[in-house]
Parts: structure tokens; sequence; C-alpha cells
């Protein structure tokens, strides 16, 4: 029997409540203390990859108290029943069925009269076999021409998470043969964003993706109309160009404005949509629907790890419980993702969306506040620059920021070259080294300004290369991380009402149906 409870209504809580101050991070993870630790708190993960805590202000007795937590809350039972079909978003009234795409375990989905794994299989089928016809010259441009470009057009989650995916494999993909069309993406209504992309590519060789589940996405269906006027001018017939991503019962989904149309459905969040036809009809045109199919092993990999009941075996549930500990025993606001990989430089704005977008709520999933906190702000950039940069803040600042590292053994590429005895690779890695040793021990000095008090916790993930699977891997472990904080806030990490109110109001100044101060702020602007 599932129990849906407040984090503060659990026999736990109390225990939890008094972990406060158990670890001193600095004596910990100094001297021969810290390579115990390094040993001791390291949990694997999908595809190879390891996540370490031993940076944590955590102790066995803090994972002792979380374990108790993570049982009592029901946190693997409620995910066995988000994959099984359960009405997970109730605040929507929906399922949540986004691992489904890539191969979710758990029984067979019946929605809406069909089966949702057929469905989404057949979407996925869709897809693939369209991409191949496109690389093969099957189908082409007017002129027989093969298509060279792919150019997605979508905001938020059609966006984020599949710019993300692409930037961060465009590189490994170059360098194994694997880049069939390079891809470009259109968000921002703001005119300069889809004039500078159009600008940089060549119309009659491009396709453009038309992403929006409703098919009534105002930004989105700006730009295509955009997009739209620029074929014209270029003398090139929009719907032999463009394709549609959204739902079977959306305006766009049997429109002869397409030159196919693939579908998702509601039980699909914009945030956790990479793995769908949002995500798949870019990545299979841009690197092959084979590249695409090992993305989403990757993923599947982690979903099924994330079953696991033991909290040293999960590293997402563990991951998600101690920044719980963070947040609501220690009082932390912010989370900080810096990846040690220039592939992933738009990862952390996607984990942005992922999180705060999610766990962003003060009511719990009956509607009712809850009296403690719940998701962080998050926010993030690649090492190194982000050390010449705000790392400033984080290391001597007066609000303590936990981290999650993120590095790589190897490059994608494997072009390097030894300069002062080590090659960039190693230099890279020896930074995400430096830094986490230095945020946990500081540094005493005479000179309060060159003082550093330690005790800045973090984690890091580490992988061997950035490849596919790992990459798959990584962004499901962060969705269920975002997922198992939900259930433990007791939240609908699966709605996004906050987003709703400015699209209205916007709405309404654009039909110039506005007064006092809405009506002010629009003069300002001359709309």
């Amino acid at each position: 029997m599932i129990d849906w409870k407040n984090l503060d209504k659990l026999a736990a809580y109390d225990k939890f409540l008094a972990l406060k101050g158990r670890v001193n991070l600095a004596e910990a993870m100094s001297g021969e203390n810290g390579a115990v630790r390094v040993a001791k708190y390291s949990v694997p993960m999908a595809c190879g990859m390891k996540y370490n805590f031993a940076a944590k202000a955590v102790d066995d007795d803090v994972l002792s108290v979380l374990a108790d937590l993570a049982k009592e809350q029901q946190l693997i039972a409620k995910y066995q029943e988000l994959l099984d079909g359960a009405m997970v978003n109730t605040g929507e009234k929906r399922l949540v069925l986004h691992q489904l795409c890539r191969g979710q375990l758990g029984k067979d989905v019946l929605a809406d009269g069909v089966n949702k794994r057929d469905f989404y299989v057949s979407q996925q089928n869709k897809v693939a076999a369209f991409a191949n016809k496109v690389h093969a010259g099957e189908i082409t441009n007017a002129d027989g021409e093969k298509f060279t470009t792919v150019v997605q057009i979508g905001i938020g989650g059609s966006d984020l998470g599949p710019r993300a995916v692409y930037i961060a494999l465009e590189n490994w993909a170059r360098q194994n043969d694997t880049l069939k069309m390079e891809a470009r993406f259109i968000s921002n209504v703001d005119p300069d964003d889809a004039a500078a992309v159009l600008k940089s590519v060549d119309i009659p060789h491009s396709l453009f993706i038309v992403v929006s589940k409703s098919g009534t996405t105002l930004e989105t269906l700006t730009n295509e109309s955009f997009v739209r006027n620029a074929l014209r001018e270029a003398g090139v017939d929009p719907s032999k160009h463009m394709l549609a991503v959204t739902s079977e019962t959306s305006p766009m989904a049997s429109s002869t404005d397409y030159l196919a149309a693939f579908f998702m459905d509601d039980y699909i969040g914009g945030r956790y949509s990479a793995s769908s036809c949002v995500g798949g009809a870019v990545l299979s045109l841009a690197f092959g629907p084979d590249i695409f199919a090992r993305f989403l092993n990757g993923a599947a990999e982690t979903d099924k790890a994330s079953l696991n009941p033991d909290i040293m075996q999960n590293a997402a549930l563990l991951d998600a419980l101690i920044g719980v500990y963070e947040r609501n025993v220690l009082g932390y606001m912010c989370t900080a993702v810096l990846p040690y990989s220039q592939a992933l430089s738009r990862f952390p704005a996607h984990l942005q969306q992922l999180d705060m977008e999610s766990n962003g709520k003060t009511v719990n999933r009956f509607g009712e506040p809850v009296s403690y906190l719940t998701g962080p702000v998050l926010f993030g950039e690649p090492g190194t620059n982000g050390q010449h940069s705000f790392y400033q803040l984080l290391h001597q600042g007066a609000n303590i920021v936990p981290m999650q590292f993120i590095g790589f053994k190897n490059s994608q590429i494997g072009m390097d070259i030894d300069i002062q005895g080590s090659t960039s690779q190693k230099k890279l890695c020896a930074n995400v080294v430096a830094q986490i040793m230095a945020f946990a021990c500081g540094k005493e000095d005479e000179d309060p300004n060159k003082a550093f008090a330690g005790s800045r916790p973090s984690s890091i993930i580490i992988a061997d290369q950035l490849n596919p699977e790992s990459l798959g891997a990584l962004l499901a472990h962060f969705e269920n991380k975002v997922m198992f904080q939900g259930f433990l806030w007791n939240v609908n990490s699966f709605d996004q009402e906050g987003v709703q109110l400015g699209k209205l109001l916007a709405k309404r100044v654009l039909a110039h149906e506005t007064d006092g101060g809405l009506k002010a702020l629009a003069d300002l602007f001359e709309i």
C-alpha cells in the first residue's frame, strides 16, 4: 500500500533533523582520513561510471538515517508504481511515462485505448526509418540533393535537453565518423535568434523540426512562421522542408504543411522528453538512429539501477537523499553542477529546467502547503572556465553551495599534447581533483583575504569517456534524482503551473487587454 506523506510527517524526520553538524568535512578529508573516505564512499553507476561522495558532510550514521527515510517514504515502491503506469502527476491527472521510451522496466501500460510501450516504439521506428531515408538520399530537397543540416524549433524542454545532448555528442560523432547532419536550434522568440540561425545554414539543404506537443506554443509558432517566411524568400516550399513533433490531437498532427509528423503525448513532460521523439528526431537525423539507440540504452541501464533499494548500490537515490539532507537539515539554498567537459556546456542549463521546474513547489501533491524547503536553485558552468568565474564565491562566499562535479578520464576526440610534463586532459582532471580537496579542506592563512574556511561539500560522477551510453546514463541519473527528491518532499515533480501565468499575461498584453501596472509596463515597450 503506497502512502503519500509529507517529509515532516515521517517517523524518521526527527532523527533526520538531528543529523546537523555531525561531520567536520575539513577534518574528514584531511590526510589519511580523506584516502579512507574516497575508497569507502563510492557507489557504482550505469555504464561503468562511479558516484563518489567522500567530500560530502555525511558519515555512516547519516547514511543509516537516510536509508531509513528512503524506506519509510517508500521511494523504490513509488518509482515502481510510476513505471507500472500509476497516475503520479496528480496536478494534471496524468501518467508519467518518459522511461517507457527507453525500454522501461514494469508492466505494459494501457492508456487512451493503446499499449503505450508499443506506441512509443512505433514512433521511434518511424523516426529511424525517416532518418535512414534522409541519410541514404531517398528523401531529398526539390532538386534531388541531400539535406545536410537539421534545425529544431522549440522552447523549454523541446530545446534544452535535445540541444544539450547534441552539443555533448557532436565532437564524439565527428571523431567516430557518425555525424550525419549538423544540427542547429531556434528557441527564443527574440527574432535575432531565428535570424542568426538562418544566416548560418544553407536553407535549401536544411530540414526544420517544429516541436510543440499542443501545437499552440506561442514562441514556437512565431518562430515557425519566421522560418516559413525565410524558406519562401529562398524559393523553397516549406512543406517539403518542415517536420512536426507533436501530439496526435494537435492541429499540427495531420497538416499538409509538414513533410512528416512524429508523435508524443501528455504523459511525457517537456523537460523529460529528450528520450522521446522530441530528442529522437533531431538526434537520429544528426547522428543516426543507432547512436540514439545507444543513448537510450545508457538511460535504460540507469533506470534499472535506480530500482535497487540499497542506497549504496543506487547512485540516483543516494544523490537525492544527500541533496535533501543538504537542503532541509543543513539549509543550503543552491546547488552547482560543474562538468569538467566542454561538451557538457549546455548540460547545466538543461538541469536547471529539469530540477527547478520539477521541484520548485510550495504545495504537496494534494495542493496543501508544505512547511519545509523544497527544490534548490541550480546553476553551473564547465570547468575550468567556472574556476575563473564564480568559484570565488564558492570558496570564500558567505553562503555554502554544495557542488556536483562531473569528470571524464579520457577526452572525446583523442587529440592532445604533452605540455610541461602532462597532457591537457590530465591538467583538466588535476583541476577537478584539486578543487574537490580545496573546497573540502580549505587553507589557513594569517591574511584573512587568503584564508579558506573549507567544509564546502561536493560529490563527483566519474566516467571513462563522454559517449552515447554514458551521456544517456548521466541524463537518467539526474532525472531519477529529481524524481526521488520529489517523492521525498511529497511534491508533484511532473507539472509546472508556475510557467503558465506569465504566458497568460503575455497573451493579454498582445491582445491589448491590459490595465494598471501591466498596461504601464507594456506602454514602456510601445506594445
